[in-house]
């Protein structure tokens, strides 16, 4: 995590840059059982490859992954392949380490107080990247079925909340659920916070409600959101900039005030994190 953090800001700052060849992700809706079948290509400075993505959220009742996926990466050179590889980790390390950098970038300082709103495996990966940014002194945790707050919260030390009481008083809020309507209310945000939000990936769900994207909004790529993002259409809020844009110190990154980074993903991200996999594995030992 520690290696991917740094990765996901420069790939971000070579997207918004216009060094990165990525279309946005094509998806197949499988209905039933209501999943979604995504393909996502991207030419990067330094990689060529493909994820391929399936997210089911009825997985979760039979206790496996909601998200699975597998990495295809070639030479850009030759288009000679390289490697096949598993991408449920990489999908689930490097959204948390996009969120930790830009945690970094934008969150207060000083945060102490960690607001997680979700239980499954992002709310997981996000416990584990955010604290390599911020010094968090209490993280409190929510999640719609109470019994799964409580045993995540035992897990990572953490005390399971309702939802406004995790969030209120908060330095740096996260927004991980499968919810299709609004959980998180901007009345209940700490003035000058940050919030990230990676639930919510279709364009008729959301997660935060209109008053908190009425803050200052960020994105991975603008024109994914304005495709994919239910939190932005739904509530016409205005895009501000770009993640990479602020990495790049192209806008003001406006950090002392309440800022959101609506997360979706992106090839770019997945692309370089398997570089880095499969680097690390081409390294004799």
């Amino acid at each position: 995590m520690a290696d991917l953090i740094p990765a996901m800001e420069k790939a971000l700052i070579d997207f918004s840059a216009g060094k990165v060849t990525q279309p946005v992700r094509s998806v197949i809706t499988v209905d039933p059982p209501g999943g979604f079948f995504g393909l996502m290509p991207a030419r990067t400075p330094e990689g060529l490859g493909l994820k391929i993505v399936t997210f089911y959220t009825s997985n979760a009742k039979l206790g496996i992954p909601t998200h699975m996926a597998t990495i295809y990466l070639v030479d850009p050179e030759t288009g000679t392949p390289l490697v096949v590889m598993d991408g449920r980790l990489i999908t689930e390390m490097r959204t948390a380490a996009v969120s930790a950098a830009a945690t970094k970038l934008l969150a207060p300082t000083d945060a102490k107080v960690l607001a997680i709103l979700g239980s499954g495996v992002q709310a997981r990966s996000h416990a584990e990247a955010l604290p390599l940014v911020r010094r968090f002194e209490e993280v409190r945790v929510w999640s719609p079925t109470r019994e799964h707050a409580e045993k995540f919260a035992q897990e990572i030390g953490a005390r399971a909340k309702s939802a406004e009481e995790a969030v209120r008083g908060a330095d740096v809020v996260v927004t991980a659920t499968n919810s299709k309507m609004s959980i998180l209310r901007g009345e209940w945000l700490k003035p000058g916070c940050h919030v990230n939000a990676v639930g919510a990936c279709r364009p008729d769900w959301r997660e935060l409600d209109d008053e908190t994207m009425r803050n200052v909004v960020f994105v991975d790529s603008r024109e994914a959101a304005m495709k994919e993002s239910g939190d932005i259409i739904l509530s016409g809020a205005n895009i501000y900039a770009e993640l990479g844009e602020a990495f790049a110190g192209k806008v003001p990154s406006r950090a002392s005030e309440t800022t959101i980074f609506k997360s979706l993903g992106m090839a770019v991200e997945d692309i370089a994190a398997a570089l880095l996999v499969y680097r690390a594995a081409a390294v004799p030992a």
